[in-house]
């Protein structure tokens, strides 16, 4: 029977709102409380904070970079020399970076023979039998002959077949080898094209060291914009970042020859240096009635959580809440029937 009745008045009932207006000064304070919240938060974070009047586009960018400056070095294997972009920029062009080497091991006329090993712990010898014939190892220049042969006047080392005379990279030139990239200068041109809005720009920083750096701490740098090309407009702000720095980055490569005879030899470089990695992001924003409207709605719907609060605080919490709980709700028979004819009982 209970269940009966239950089902009947979900299927024979019907409920409409009715305005209640309750003068309490705790629940009025409650309810403009909670509406000037709301009023705050879509105002303050979603229109001011995240411009949701705008309609965003995210940046599309190519960026080119190029390096400017000319050193000049004086060394008893090279004697003097000088040094200029097409020496010191590894690989000429890269995406998004460049590579500037500050520092650099240079492993001249290397030609492939049978040489002794670098000493270290794995391949110094005293006998023969120390070096196993056909042996590589991590960190081994060639293959192993098997033979225990004089590095110099005091070690031996295992006799291997590589490119010889092998490198030596324990001993890296110091002060760095190219001092005077402290005072170089890096051209970063940057095209940004916001496709949504059919706007593009093009940007270009020139960027030195500070002249308080060293190679090892070549940061902060100063890159002065010079916007250049489509002019900027208030309605599509850009924000972009020119560069990120990875300082003692390393690039080992070759250069290659052939004498009169046709045999081989080459110049084995190892390269220490920092490499520039140009990072491009941003967004762009111009009004839009559709969002707006979208979060006004929004915002208007809100304000309904002030009325479910103090219904809450009024029904539930206050001392009174069985008096406001009769003034809220009021039962109304159905007036085409009598009072005993209710859910189709007999009269």
């Amino acid at each position: 029977m209970v269940s009966c009745g239950a089902f009947r008045s979900f299927l024979f009932e019907y409920d409409t709102p009715r305005i209640v207006l309750i003068r309490s000064r705790k629940v009025g304070l409650i309810n403009r409380g909670v509406q000037l919240a709301i009023l705050a938060y879509v105002i303050g974070w979603v229109f001011l904070w995240e411009k949701g009047y705008q309609e965003t586009d995210s940046v599309v960018s190519s960026v080119t970079t190029k390096v400017k400056g000319v050193t000049l070095t004086n060394t008893s294997t090279l004697g003097p020399r000088i040094w200029d972009v097409a020496d010191y920029v590894i690989p000429p062009q890269e995406e998004n970076s460049v590579f500037v080497m500050t520092n650099v091991i240079l492993t001249l006329n290397q030609r492939q023979d049978r040489c002794p090993e670098f000493p270290d712990d794995q391949t110094e010898c005293n006998v023969k039998n120390n070096c196993v014939p056909g042996y590589v190892s991590t960190h081994s220049s060639g293959i192993q002959t098997g033979e225990c042969i004089p590095y110099n006047n005091s070690i031996k080392t295992c006799e291997v077949f590589a490119w010889c005379p092998v490198e030596d990279d324990y001993h890296i030139p110091k002060p760095a080898f190219l001092q005077e990239a402290e005072n170089f200068t890096i051209l970063v041109k940057n095209n940004i094209w916001y496709p949504k809005f059919n706007f593009s720009k093009v940007e270009s920083w020139r960027c030195r060291s500070t002249g308080t750096a060293t190679l090892t701490e070549l940061l902060p740098t100063v890159c002065q914009s010079t916007p250049s090309g489509a002019s900027t407009t208030r309605t599509l702000p850009t924000l972009s970042h020119p560069a990120t720095t990875s300082v003692n980055h390393v690039a080992e490569f070759a250069k290659y020859y052939k004498d009169t005879n046709g045999t081989e030899s080459r110049t084995l470089v190892k390269a220490y240096g920092i490499r520039f990695d140009i990072i491009v992001f941003g967004k762009a924003g111009k009004f839009d009635v559709i969002p707006t409207m979208i979060n006004i709605g929004s915002g208007l719907a809100l304000f309904g959580v002030a009325t479910v609060l103090c219904d809450i605080v009024v029904l539930y919490c206050m001392k009174k809440r069985y008096y406001y709980r009769e003034k809220k709700y009021k039962y109304v028979e159905d007036y085409e029937l009598g009072v005993n004819d209710t859910y189709g009982t007999d009269s």
